[in-house]
Parts: C-alpha cells; sequence; structure tokens
C-alpha cells in the first residue's frame, strides 16, 4: 500500500500545482525527492554514550539506521580529534520519506510548545527547504523516560521545484503549516 501522503500528492496536488504554474506536462511538477534529518553532537566528544542514545532515537524516528558521521579534521580548541563520532544523519526516500513527512506535518510540529507554523524564509533559493526543531520529544516514538539529553535535529526537504515560490506552494499544498 503507498503511503497515505503520496497519494493525496498523486490525486490533488499535481493538478492544483500545474493549475497554478501552468505546466503543460505533469511530470514537470515539483515533488519531494528526499528528506535528510541531521543530528549533530559536538558533546559527543566528551561524552561517548551520548551517540548511541542519538543514534538510536533518529533509527526510532525515521524507521531506518543512522550513519554515523566522522570529524573530518582535528580542532584543538573544540578537543577535536580526525575520525570521532560527531554526529548522526539519515536521508529518505520513496515511502519512508512519505511517511516521516506526513508524520512532521500532522503529530510532530503541532507538539511543539508555542507554535504558530514554520517560517516561509528558510528556502534556499533553489525550493529546498531547511527547519530546524529544538528537540526530539516533540516525535510520539521516542520514549519520554529513555531520553537522557534533549537533542536538537535539523530537517532538510528537497524538492524538485526550481524556485523557492514553487517549492512554497508545493509544500503547503501537502500540509506544511507555514506562518500567515
Amino acid at each position: 500500500m503507498a503511503a497515505r501522503l503520496r497519494q493525496h500528492y498523486q490525486k490533488t496536488v499535481v493538478v492544483a500545482l500545474a493549475k497554478e504554474f501552468g505546466y503543460k506536462n505533469l511530470m514537470a511538477v515539483p515533488k519531494l525527492e528526499k528528506i535528510s534529518i541531521n543530528i549533530g553532537l559536538g558533546e559527543a566528544t566528551q561524552n561517548a554514550k551520548l551517540m548511541d542514545g542519538a543514534v538510536n532515537e533518529m533509527a526510532q524516528i525515521a524507521g531506518q539506521k543512522p550513519v554515523v558521521t566522522k570529524a573530518t579534521k582535528s580542532i584543538a580548541q573544540f578537543k577535536l580529534r580526525q575520525g570521532q563520532s560527531i554526529g548522526c544523519m539519515v536521508t529518505l526516500r520513496g515511502d519512508r520519506m512519505y511517511e516521516f513527512f506526513d508524520r512532521l506535518v500532522n503529530v510532530a510540529l503541532p507538539r511543539v510548545r508555542d507554535f504558530r507554523g514554520v517560517s516561509t524564509k528558510s528556502f534556499d533559493g533553489r525550493g529546498n527547504y531547511t527547519l530546524g526543531v529544538k528537540d526530539q520529544l516533540i516525535f510520539p516514538e521516542i520514549d519520554y523516560s529513555k531520553v537522557e539529553k534533549t537533542k536538537g535535529m535539523n530537517i532538510s526537504i528537497t524538492t524538485t521545484a526550481r524556485t523557492d515560490a514553487e517549492g512554497l506552494a508545493l509544500l503547503r499544498q501537502m500540509g506544511m503549516p507555514f506562518r500567515q
């Protein structure tokens, strides 16, 4: 069974965007390409146990095993050595990406305290969107009692849109709660 959001995209979003931007070919309509989630843990230089917690939580949130990122060069001021684990990331595509986006928009973001919508200024000029989340507890998969430390994460949504206006229209149609 295809993801609920993918069916919504194919049935309603494609038609609406083609009408709004005047696409003659339906394959030219922008779509979600991938979602990358990244947790950077600078504190993992002192405490290596934090890394295991971050990897487990990321696997629960994304439904896929994350890759541990390592430092490319040593920086003495940060007590950082080359090859030391300093974060983890995961790239979602296909149905997993749609499932995650669905959960992010409909479950996780509304659980943020004092949430009024996400900013429309976080586009990169080519229709891709990035947002930062201050704490991983907004995802229902995370068990509050097992969390040692709150960790923030960056979520980058890559689209095939050519401009920010197209990317904004696509994400708004997909249900992303932007500020008015």
